[in-house]
């Protein structure tokens, strides 16, 4: 068994959104921001059709990044 905590929030989609699509999760981070100050929903529109990112993912690294500013 891992002593790791596990991870938790929307960092635990990480990995899956590496992998789904092919690039870190800097870029995304870089998008995001890049995107700002718009709000959430309309980040999270932006990833869904300019991107292709599930609503899920999206949700998931919008919240992230502005849970960090």
């Amino acid at each position: 068994m891992s002593t790791e905590p596990k991870v938790k929030g929307p960092a635990s989609y990480f990995p899956s959104i590496e992998k789904t699509y092919g690039k870190p999760m800097d870029y995304w981070f870089e998008v995001v921001k890049k995107a700002m100050p718009r709000k959430h929903m309309e980040i999270v529109g932006l990833l869904k059709t300019e991107h292709q990112i599930g609503h899920g993912h999206a949700n998931a690294i919008v919240a992230y990044v502005l849970a960090q500013n």
